[in-house]
């Protein structure tokens, strides 16, 4: 997953002789003048939006009040890696409005709009999930870099999710796998998830390979993404709703790019995490969304998973995961609409979310049965075909040549064992390319076929050597013995 780490800018300031209702006033008429959209406004600060504009996601502002001191921050939506200086530009623009607004207030007006602000928040303060502070207080809960990994009320799964990923790819590079680029032997043995094997009888891959990263720049870059995801919407759908919406995601990204990749090494968090995102943008589409807000959101997240799409379509990136694990997140995410419209129901809460996250499981089920198999049984051939190579190549072997006393058990073993297995061997590949496999391996196949036939010369023409005690043959022989070392290279 493509993303690069938020741009902000951000000052503090003292309030100066204010009240917190009074510095409310002055902070809510400054965000109306710039055409800040403000969804949550409180004695301890705000949250408001820039207004989106056409070439370049929107920024959050937040400003926060601790012992009469503010910190005023600015910061850009939608995993944008520049502002182009919009995020300090922001904050500037605040602080001169500020001081403009500040002046053009009165003692007294000031203090009937705070009085009025006070009443107000009190009544409000009996409703503390309104606007989108509900879904965003653990952002502010979680402050300081070691908060991200530890599991709090609102902010459980998340952590744990995070911490899982880590730990494992700690372990790999500890055993000694490469912390840059696993080589494709550490990924298969730590879980990757690859056709041949996967169908072969270990469906866990399915699993063990969410978890798993090839190398530290995709663990990072998704571990940004898993915790940005999960500070908007973790609280907001629920622990126990997002873990499993998680974990079933993943399991559909899975399948999805189990069926599409037939000779591909998968392994990473991304459909599970587009899996979530598809998850906020069902739910930015409804009114579950504050509308103040709505719009701004889901332009971000959306501009943010169709770069993301877009960046899977290149070579080395599983697309097919990042596509089955979105549609899987955003049907599910509608149907916790009526629960979450209606929390009180205990059948709307459960009901058609176990139905649709047992569905899901099923069609996975079957999918995964009706992947061909083809690739398999080409995989169990290819080891017969190492042991026809190794009896027909069995008079190369010094300790058994030693054994051939005579001119006549040189040439029985010639005949009657290695170009029997070469032709035997030639047979196994002719009716290997009759299976459905994937274009490379056909093209596989028909070098192994030269490399068979290239054998058969080289036997053939040791017989007749033998057989007529003549070194006639014996530029063809090194000639063949050429090509087949040139062709040897390019089967490996």
């Amino acid at each position: 997953m493509a993303i690069g780490l938020v741009p902000h800018y951000s000052v503090v300031f003292p309030i100066e002789g204010l009240t917190g209702a009074e510095f409310l006033v002055i902070i809510r008429e400054v965000a109306k003048k710039l055409e800040w959209e403000v969804p949550h406004s409180d004695l301890n600060g705000l949250v408001a939006y820039t207004k989106f504009r056409r070439r370049s996601i929107n920024e959050k502002i937040q400003l926060s009040v601790e012992e009469g001191l503010v910190t005023l921050k600015s910061e850009t939506q939608g995993g944008q890696i520049f502002d182009m200086g919009r995020n300090k530009r922001n904050v500037n623009a605040f602080i001169s409005c500020y001081d403009e607004t500040r002046s053009s207030f009165s003692a007294e007006e000031l203090k009937i709009k705070a009085d009025q602000i006070t009443s107000l928040q009190e009544q409000n303060a009996a409703n503390p999930e309104a606007g989108l502070q509900s879904s965003l207080a653990v952002g502010e809960q979680s402050k300081g870099m070691l908060s991200m990994f530890i599991p709090v009320k609102g902010y459980f799964v998340t952590p744990i999710l995070i911490d899982l990923n880590i730990v494992l790819f700690l372990l790999m590079v500890i055993s000694g796998v490469n912390i840059m680029q696993p080589d494709n032997e550490s990924l298969l043995h730590w879980g990757a998830n690859f056709r041949p094997i996967t169908l072969a009888g270990e469906p866990w891959r399915l699993v063990t390979n969410i978890f798993l990263h090839i190398g530290i720049l995709h663990l990072l870059f998704n571990m940004y993404a898993l915790l940005y995801i999960g500070i908007l919407l973790e609280r907001r759908l629920g622990s126990r709703r997002f873990g499993i919406t998680y974990l079933i995601s993943g399991i559909v990204a899975s399948v999805a790019s189990l069926y599409w990749h037939e000779l591909t090494i998968s392994a990473g968090a991304s459909g599970a995490i587009f899996g979530m995102y598809g998850v906020f943008l069902a739910m930015l589409s409804t009114n579950l969304i504050e509308k103040s807000i709505r719009k701004a959101l889901f332009t971000s997240i959306a501009v943010f998973v169709g770069f993301n799409l877009m960046n899977g379509m290149k070579g080395g990136i599983d697309g097919a995961a990042h596509i089955g694990g979105l549609v899987a997140g955003i049907i599910m995410g509608y149907s916790f609409y009526p629960s979450l419209s209606n929390g009180e129901n205990k059948k709307l809460n459960f009901g058609l979310p176990a139905l649709l996250a047992v569905g899901f499981l099923g069609l996975s089920f079957w999918t995964y049965r009706k992947i061909p198999t083809d690739i398999i049984q080409y995989d169990k051939k290819m080891q017969e075909f190492a042991t026809i190579e190794s009896r027909a190549l069995r008079i190369y072997d010094k300790d058994f040549r030693s054994s051939l006393s005579t001119k006549q058990e040189f040439l029985s073993e010639i005949k009657d064992t290695s170009l029997f297995y070469w032709q035997k061997g030639e047979n196994l590949i002719t009716n290997l390319n009759k299976l459905e496999l994937p274009k490379e391996v056909h093209q596989r196949n028909e070098k192994l076929m030269a490399y068979c036939n290239l054998r058969i010369n080289v036997f053939q023409l040791l017989y007749k050597s033998i057989e007529d005690s003549t070194k006639e043959y014996n530029d063809q022989i090194t000639a063949y013995n050429y090509s087949i070392d040139s062709l040897l290279k390019t089967l490996k």
